[in-house]
């Protein structure tokens, strides 16, 4: 059957946001290996080890195998953490370490997507845990994260999905499917070539900071490329954002992609409606 204009106009529509380097100037999980070896869960090493592996993302990007090893550090690096006091770490330090890093520019454009009527979210290959209050503290209407097994309250090191590459793109499009979105008239932006299925899976794909490789592919693309400069603490921009009503947590099942990639999960953050 085929829509007619209204049904189209009718239909949802959202804009995905990359965290790290697009609406944040650093990588979400290593800012807060300082709060972390506060808190007892890592040693000074890895503390120090952290802050290099940040010094070459933020230098250098992040290609395809750098991911991967970051990958396997971080889900190494948090076997047995209990997930609770992650919880409460990244809750007690969120506005001292994220507050100040977050892009004036990203957040103007979240508030114009708001006022176009169009729902944020938020899609990282960062863990749930420190995801969803980032998401929050931005006032983004959903989430997209890396979700780590647990057992007994614990994390098991084992992935259960991995927001990255075409996951991320399969998450959109499942989300898209299931809550009615057309992703023909949505938005995307990401700073990474490792997000090129996010960008392609929508009708205004957006590079922001882009490396090397996502520059060049969206010179030959026609793609718009925005440069975002000016950090900003929420607290003092004195954004509408943070009189957002508080969102609630809910989680749902997708696939992920490939048949042989099982079941995965994203954690899904509506607005109070």
């Amino acid at each position: 059957m085929t829509q007619t204009g209204t049904d189209q106009s009718a239909r949802r529509t959202a804009a995905f946001f990359d965290l790290d380097k697009t609406v944040i100037a650093k990588s979400s999980t290593l800012a807060f290996s300082r709060s972390f070896y506060q808190g007892g869960l890592i040693n000074r090493r890895a503390v120090l080890r952290s802050a290099y592996a940040q010094f070459v993302y933020l230098v250098g990007g992040a290609d395809h195998d750098q991911m991967e090893r970051m990958r396997e550090y971080l889900s190494g690096l948090v076997t047995g953490w209990d997930v609770q006091t992650v919880k409460d770490i990244v809750a007690e330090t969120l506005h001292t370490i994220v507050d100040p890093i977050v892009y004036d520019e990203a957040i103007t454009l979240v508030e114009e997507h708001h006022l176009a009527r169009r729902d944020v979210v938020v899609v990282s290959s960062s863990g749930t845990e420190v995801v969803e209050p980032i998401g929050e503290m931005l006032g983004a209407d959903r989430i997209v994260a890396t979700q780590m097994a647990v057992e007994d309250g614990k994390f098991t090191g084992e992935i259960d999905f991995y927001a990255y590459a075409e996951n991320k793109a399969e998450a959109i499009r499942k989300m898209a499917a299931d809550d009615g979105y057309d992703l023909t008239r949505s938005y995307a932006y990401s700073d990474s070539v490792t997000d090129l299925p996010m960008l392609e899976a929508v009708g205004h794909p957006y590079v922001v900071n882009p490396d090397r490789a996502l520059r060049k592919i969206a010179a030959e693309r026609g793609w718009p490329v925005l440069m975002f400069s000016k950090p900003v603490a929420l607290r003092q921009r004195g954004s509408s954002i943070r009189e957002a009503p508080k969102p609630a947590i809910a989680a749902a099942a997708i696939g992920a992609g490939a048949a042989a990639a099982g079941l995965a999960w994203y954690a899904v953050r509506r607005r109070g409606r």
